[in-house]
C-alpha cells in the first residue's frame, strides 16, 4: 500500500515537472508515458489543480504562469475585437444620420469612429458626455435615474422620452446573444430602454458583440432572435453559433485583425 501511494506521488510530481517545464501538457500524452489509462492522469490532474498546482483545461493541464498569461492575451484581444468592432460600426454611419446608441461600452466607442457630419445620437449613457467623438456629432442625453457604475440613464423618465423618438439606426451592446434567447442584458432596469431603441430604429439595427458574447445567455431578454438583424462580432466567434444565428435570418458582419492591418 505504501508502495503504491509512494507510485502514485511520483508520478504527479513527475507531472507537475513536465508541466513546469513545458507549460501545457496533454492527458493522451501523460497516458502513454507513464504507461496508464487517460482517466487516471484526468484524476491526477484534477488532485494537483485542486491543491492549487496547475489549471486543468479539456484535455489537458496549463501551469499557473501559462494560465495567467493566457488570460492577460485573452482579455488583451477582446479590447482589441471590440475596437475593431466599434471602427466597422462607426463606418456604417451616414452624413446626416440619428443614431441609437445604448448603455454598451462597445456600442458608445463606436462614436470615436464616426467621421461624418450632422449626426445626432441619442443615448442613455452618461459616458457619451466625455467619449472621444468628432465635431459632426451632437449628443441628446435621454435624461433619467443615472445607475453607477455603467453610468446609465434608466426608468419612467428615460423611457418616455424615448418613446417619442425615432432613429435611423441603432447601435446596441449586450451581455448575450444566442439563437434560443436572442439579446439579453444583465440589468432589469436595461430591458426596456433596449427594447425602444430596438424597435425605434427605422432603416437598421445593428448588435455589437465580441466574440465572448456569442451563444451565451444572460439574465433578461431585451429582444427576440427574430428582432435582431445586424450582428457586428469577430472572427473568434464559434462558428456553429454564427450558422444557427444567419438560419434564423441574422446578416453576420464579421470583423478580422487583418482586415485593419
Amino acid at each position: 500500500m505504501k508502495r503504491e501511494r509512494a507510485y502514485v506521488e511520483n508520478r504527479r510530481n513527475m507531472i507537475l515537472e513536465a508541466v513546469e517545464e513545458n507549460h501545457e501538457v496533454r492527458v493522451e500524452q501523460l497516458a502513454e508515458r507513464f504507461n496508464v489509462s487517460p482517466v487516471t492522469i484526468r484524476r491526477d490532474l484534477q488532485y494537483l489543480e485542486d491543491n492549487k498546482m496547475l489549471v486543468r483545461f479539456y484535455g489537458g493541464a496549463l501551469s499557473k504562469l501559462a494560465d495567467q498569461e493566457r488570460q492577460y492575451q485573452d482579455e488583451d484581444d477582446v479590447q482589441i475585437y471590440r475596437e475593431l468592432i466599434a471602427r466597422y460600426a462607426g463606418k456604417l454611419v451616414d452624413d446626416g444620420d440619428t443614431i441609437f446608441i445604448n448603455s454598451s461600452s462597445t456600442a458608445l466607442k463606436v462614436l470615436e469612429f464616426v467621421d461624418k457630419q450632422n449626426v445626432v445620437v441619442i443615448t442613455n449613457n452618461g459616458k457619451a458626455i466625455h467619449a472621444k467623438k468628432n465635431d459632426g456629432l451632437s449628443v441628446i442625453l435621454t435624461g433619467g435615474e443615472l445607475r453607477h457604475p455603467k453610468e446609465a440613464m434608466v426608468g419612467d423618465y428615460a423611457i418616455r422620452n424615448l418613446q417619442t423618438v425615432y432613429a435611423k439606426k441603432a447601435f446596441i451592446g449586450c451581455s448575450g446573444i444566442s439563437p434560443e434567447s436572442g439579446m439579453t442584458t444583465e440589468n432589469a432596469n436595461e430591458v426596456n430602454i433596449n427594447k425602444l431603441m430596438i424597435e425605434h430604429a427605422s432603416v437598421e439595427m445593428y448588435l455589437v458583440a465580441d466574440h465572448t458574447k456569442i451563444g451565451k445567455n444572460s439574465s433578461f431578454i431585451s429582444c427576440n432572435i427574430e428582432q435582431v438583424t445586424n450582428l457586428i462580432t469577430d472572427e473568434k466567434a464559434p462558428a456553429d453559433v454564427l450558422e444557427l444565428l444567419r438560419e434564423k435570418g441574422v446578416k453576420i458582419h464579421l470583423v478580422k485583425k487583418s482586415d485593419f492591418l
